[in-house]
């Protein structure tokens, strides 16, 4: 470790509701934080999900302004940046460098026709060869050829395609580069072998020149450009690493490098996530195995599309006003099982286990009986059974799972996670900093510049446990049943779903 009290790395991520800066110390401990909100998500249709990426580079100034005011000095303080961002987006820009169109985001589900046309041309069974995945809504590759079908003009004009933080890093340096975590999430990479798949990019005529090179998560790839340093104040050459999708820096920020533990991240989405020495893959698709930001190691995810989002929707629909934590401590007074009440939380469609992009939200086993408490306490109790649904495709492959992290905004309620470890029949543990994807992207810039030696000996010394949940005996084996009839809806209604 180096010496010193007036050096930071700053980590940057780029989420879905805004953009958000830490500067962590020597130690690795959080300095100071800031965050600017996105505007929201314009969703014209449905199914359809977009962000402007100049607001993100908006906000990301601002974040980088904000957090340096707080520790009251100039950017340089700063040895080293790290980025991660919210995967999947798809940025598109011209011969000169200018933004093409909104991105489609990750959640954007409008592409179910594309990843059939896929499939159909290539094969399923060889896009999973190629990629250790299949096409699906939410991966860049499909939202990249709706714009092909639907909106010739831009895609005539496209010279690069970007994922989210690559903007911004791209806007903060000039330079064009991307990770092999996130790059995995496209539907365009070669998983096992580390780089861009040749056979993917031929078979769909796809200009190779599009793509930048991925680098691994800590390596640098960019500088702060003179431009750059003037929009920010941060120093101009101030090395930049890869980073991270947002996932995998989470899982960076919470110790995640090794067998045995798995994280989950109740965010906008639900995450499910477990390291793997070597890739292996779901047959069926219904995980995802990635790329892991730690050099020559690899991650399998399973992802609830709708889980903070589910809350998110419940409060600003039934609840304006309301705080979460008010509403989980009024779902504290219902019972388990929620008096016979489930809820399936596909505002978005879903991926784990159902891959299905028509699938539909609702509630089932609704009365008049049944008050706000039940339903609050349903939505908590779906999403978890999702996160169950993710678990348990993860275990098929193999992976050892003894303890689960939690975090996002769903670990910080003592109630999620309780219900937590009773559906997951496991230990539930947080660590000292909650902070997830950003934190995760400073101790990548810190593992990439002098910080530490490597990836691995960040997470060392940074992971530190501070709370933990068991799970109850006579609650996991109720909850293991509600699972069960939880896992016969969507079966059920899946016809339905296409009827809408």
């Amino acid at each position: 470790m180096m010496q010193g009290t007036s050096m930071y790395w700053l980590g940057i991520d780029v989420g879905t509701g805004g953009t958000r800066a830490l500067l962590l110390d020597e130690n690795g401990k959080i300095a100071a934080g800031h965050t600017e909100a996105h505007a929201e998500i314009r969703m014209e249709k449905p199914l359809w999900a977009e962000q402007e990426p100049e607001d993100w580079w908006r906000a990301a100034q601002g974040a980088i302004r904000g957090v340096l005011r707080k520790v009251g000095a100039d950017g340089s303080v700063v040895k080293g940046i790290g980025f991660s961002g919210q995967m999947h987006g798809l940025v598109m820009l011209d011969r000169e460098g200018a933004v093409i169109r909104p991105s489609l985001i990750w959640c954007d589900q409008r592409s179910q026709a594309q990843v059939d046309e896929i499939h159909g041309k290539l094969g399923r069974e060889k896009v999973v060869e190629w990629t250790a995945n299949p096409a699906i809504t939410g991966f860049t590759l499909p939202k990249l050829m709706w714009v092909k079908e639907h909106d010739g003009a831009s895609y005539k004009r496209l010279k690069t395609v970007l994922l989210p933080k690559d903007y911004v890093r791209y806007r903060l340096s000039g330079e064009l580069a991307q990770d092999v975590t996130d790059a995995s999430g496209t539907g365009l990479f070669d998983v096992r072998k580390r780089r861009w798949s040749r056979e993917m990019m031929k078979g769909l005529g796809l200009e190779a020149g599009w793509f930048p090179r991925a680098y691994e998560s800590a390596e640098i790839c960019a500088r702060v450009s003179r431009e750059g340093a003037e929009a920010t104040g941060l120093r101009e050459g101030t090395p930049m690493v890869a980073g991270a999708g947002d996932q995998a820096a989470s899982a960076v920020g919470n110790g995640i490098v090794e067998a045995g533990v798995a994280s989950c991240t109740l965010g906008t989405s639900g995450v499910v996530f477990a390291h793997m020495e070597e890739p292996a893959y779901d047959a069926a698709g219904r995980v995802h195995t990635f790329c892991h930001a730690v050099k020559g190691k690899w991650h399998v995810m399973g992802v609830t599309q709708g889980a903070g989002l589910s809350l998110q929707w419940f409060r600003n629909t039934l609840a304006p006003g309301m705080e979460y934590e008010a509403l989980l401590e009024e779902a504290g007074g219902a019972e388990e099982g929620s008096d016979g009440l489930f809820w399936l939380p596909y505002l978005m469609g879903e991926r784990t286990p159902h891959l299905d992009a028509l699938a539909r939200g609702g509630w089932i086993g609704l009365t008049a009986r049944h008050g706000r408490k039940e339903l609050i306490r349903s939505v908590v109790e779906g999403v978890t059974y999702s996160q169950r649904d993710c678990l348990d495709v993860i275990l098929a492959l193999g992976v050892e799972v003894k303890k689960v992290r939690a975090s996002g905004g769903g670990a910080r309620s003592v109630l999620w996670r309780q219900i937590l470890a009773d559906v997951l029949g496991r230990r539930v543990t947080t660590l000292e900093s909650q902070e997830g994807s950003a934190y995760g992207a400073g101790l990548l810039a810190m593992a990439g510049t002098g910080g530490y030696g490597s990836v691995g000996e960040a997470c060392r010394a940074t992971a530190v446990e501070v709370t933990e949940v068991a799970p109850r005996g006579r609650e996991s084996r109720y909850y293991a049943g509600r699972h069960k009839v939880y896992r016969t809806l969507y079966p059920a209604l899946k016809r339905s779903f296409r009827l809408f």
